[in-house]
């Protein structure tokens, strides 16, 4: 296996990483913020200005998106000459500096605090539009089983997303949101799911491109 392979392989394992990074710390998280409810709130109220886990949420968090924008990278030189894998690489990308926007520059305040313009900013940021086109992007880019589960991924993310964006009136105005943490996590850890088989179907075609390539 040559170099460049390897690098590829290694950029490829950061889309598992980054997700399993993700849901790692939400988890851990949510354990370690007394009252916290996994149900009813927000992933954001664990980086929230104040809140007790902040303080490593936000590196780790931070952490996670490096991943992925590695992963864009290895999803990138692996297109070869597939433009439409190359754009769904940008996407990784542009979801990764959105992510690292929403941790450490526009956090979001506790609930009953003053909401400032960095709360606003926080909501816009949250909709990113990137995971919706990457999924859009391997639907066309792909064939197959691939295309199908990002298919459905798209159901199993967007239904959920918007219900629990329903619920940022409520989370504003510090009043309760029984489901809001559940339906949140149904979307996001379906995309996250859907992103980590995405390296794993590449991975496994790069050990097929080394198998067939020819030994010196």
């Amino acid at each position: 296996m040559d170099i460049d392979t390897k690098t590829n392989k290694l950029l490829l394992w950061c889309g598992i990483l980054s997700g399993l990074a993700y849901i790692a710390v939400d988890l851990i998280a949510s354990f370690l913020y007394p009252g916290y409810s996994l149900r009813g709130q927000a992933v954001s109220e664990l980086f929230a200005v104040g809140a007790p886990t902040s303080r490593w949420v936000v590196p780790l968090f931070s952490l996670s998106s490096v991943l992925l924008f590695a992963f864009a990278v290895g999803v990138w030189r692996t297109a070869d000459a597939r433009r439409l894998v190359r754009v769904l690489a940008l996407t990784f990308a542009g979801s990764a500096v959105v992510g690292l926007l929403i941790w450490n520059v526009f956090p979001m305040h506790m609930r009953g605090a003053e909401r400032t313009f960095t709360d606003t900013m926080h909501l816009i940021l949250a909709t990113n539009p990137f995971v919706l086109l990457s999924l859009i992007l391997a639907i066309a880019a792909f064939r197959g089983g691939l295309r199908i589960y990002s298919a459905v991924t798209v159901i199993i993310m967007l239904v959920p997303a918007i219900f629990a964006f329903s619920y940022a009136p409520a989370l504003e105005l510090n009043e309760p949101t029984p489901w809001l943490g559940a339906t949140e996590r149904l979307a996001q850890y379906g995309y996250l799911a859907w992103q980590m088989v995405l390296a794993i179907v590449l991975l496994r075609r790069q050990d097929r491109s080394s198998a067939d390539a020819p030994s010196c």
